[in-house]
């Protein structure tokens, strides 16, 4: 018997397969700033990817002739351009320069309880007992992961706390852009909230004109690479998805980059987490699958509320 697939259900599969060229994209991010980060300082590194990210966006759009969002749209690019694209960069790079890079992605990957957390604070979602149970035990195993990394000075201890910030800003991000959405199309919103995230890391022009004549050329091209994969393309495939679902929702999806990030740094820097902080970063994520069942509650709830909005959200 032969179906025939709905609008609603093409959308839905290029929707996931955007969210999936996401995982992958962020997933080798984690390594490649692991890399480069030998090389170049945190907000250099930014600095550049953001550059280059900008760049490339901006000769699509001008392609594209999609020109400027909706004013309706500039709150949320703003706030997602500040904390997510500049901000949640800086702190990330930092952290990675003190713990490896699939430490920092166990850590990072709390960003859903996050996200679900403030969905309570700001949309009015509530706090279901298994949310709040679920961000208990994610805070225990950055705990566990603090204690391992204590052993390597108090540098180490930083880093996670930096890996935290960065999950912080990661969700404020999201939860800026998700509104943002609904009055500028996929490309619209990541191009000018790369540009912004660029603006608010000019202070770093100065280091970064420093330390491009003296860094290795594949330090270079792994800032090249984050410029043009994980942040012009994997954040377009990123905001087309959340464009057409929950911020909730696509938070989930990025489940498995922890798994992906230490397999990568496996085989491309010969680096894996200790037991204590492997089973630290496993309490994160069980945390979020424990926060799942109270937050699928209130995912199924702003899913209903964005309903409108999204079916309106124009398709890039």
């Amino acid at each position: 018997m032969n179906r025939t697939i709905t609008g609603e259900q093409r959308t839905a599969r290029l929707a996931l397969a955007a969210a999936g060229a996401t995982v992958i994209l962020w997933a080798s991010a984690f390594v490649s700033i692991r890399s480069a980060g030998e090389h170049y300082s945190p907000g250099a590194l930014a600095l550049g990817r953001l550059l280059v990210g900008s760049l490339v966006l901006g000769a699509i759009l001008a392609v594209r002739r999609e020109g400027w969002p909706a004013r309706a749209a500039w709150p949320g690019i703003a706030g997602s351009g500040i904390l997510w694209f500049g901000l949640y960069m800086v702190a990330l790079n930092w952290g990675e320069r003190e713990v490896d890079a699939g430490t920092a992605a166990m850590i990072v990957n709390i960003g859903p309880i996050l996200i679900a957390l403030l969905g309570g604070l700001l949309l009015g979602e509530g706090f279901p007992s298994r949310l709040l149970a679920g961000m208990a035990v994610s805070f225990a195993g950055a705990v566990v992961v603090g204690v391992s990394m204590s052993g390597g000075g108090e540098s180490s201890v930083l880093g996670v706390l930096l890996c935290l910030a960065a999950a912080v800003l990661y969700a404020a991000g999201v939860v800026c852009q998700k509104p943002a959405l609904r009055h500028g199309s996929a490309l619209q919103v990541t191009t000018f909230g790369c540009v912004v995230g660029t603006v608010a890391c000019l202070p770093f022009a100065g280091p970064l004109a420093a330390e491009l004549p003296e860094a290795p050329l594949s330090a270079t091209l792994n800032m090249v690479y984050l410029g043009v994969f994980p942040t012009a393309l994997a954040f377009t495939t990123w905001a087309y998805a959340l464009a057409r679902t929950t911020a909730g929702k696509m938070g989930a999806t990025t489940y498995i980059v922890p798994a992906l990030v230490v397999l990568m740094s496996w085989l491309v820097l010969d680096e894996v987490p200790g037991w204590l902080t492997a089973a630290g970063g496993a309490l994160c994520l069980a945390g979020v699958a424990v926060s799942r069942g109270g937050a699928g509650a209130a995912v199924r709830r702003l899913r209903g509320r964005d309903a409108p909005a999204e079916a309106a959200a124009p398709r890039s």
